[in-house]
């Protein structure tokens, strides 16, 4: 009786692995065709970041047109969004995670759009670099090489 039940999960269990392997391989092939796309369509665009906030995507504001088109699970799942003005125009853009953390807010910063999709931010830094003047801040240093806080290399300029 226990042989049959053990027999019979152990048989679900390797069908769900099977299974989830290749949906992980269909789901891989299809992320890599919209990876090319996105990459022949890039254009590197100036804009001027006004705000930047993680919220459903269908409070951004698109039209009806692109709101049908998203995946209703995405529907349902927090994105980063940007609002920029590009030009005289003032839009939301959807973000990419990792250009999301460096994108300064009320700066004028060079990005490559493809479409209404921020894909890249040129000049930025890694996360490791991020962490790094992170930790510098809250140490008080402005990265001198004497390793002195940031007010104590100011007053030595004015003494001399």
């Amino acid at each position: 009786m226990i042989w049959n039940i053990m027999m019979i999960v152990a048989i679900v269990l390797v069908i769900a692995g099977l299974a989830f392997y290749f949906f992980n391989k269909w789901a891989g092939k299809k992320a890599a065709a919209q990876q090319d796309m996105v990459a022949q369509h890039k254009q590197s665009v100036s804009i001027y970041v006004i705000d930047k906030k993680k919220d459903k995507i269908t409070n951004a504001g698109f039209p009806k047109a692109v709101q049908d088109q998203i995946p209703r699970m995405a529907k349902l799942m927090k994105t980063p969004l940007v609002k920029a003005k590009i030009g005289p125009q003032i839009m939301t853009l959807v973000c990419d995670a990792a250009v999301y953390d460096a994108l300064p807010i009320k700066k004028t910063v060079t990005v490559e759009v493809a479409g209404a999709y921020i894909v890249g931010m040129k000049g930025m830094k890694t996360k490791m670099e991020m962490a790094n003047i992170r930790k510098s801040r809250r140490k008080g240093t402005d990265d001198a090489p004497t390793g002195q806080p940031w007010y104590k290399n100011i007053a030595d300029k004015f003494k001399k």
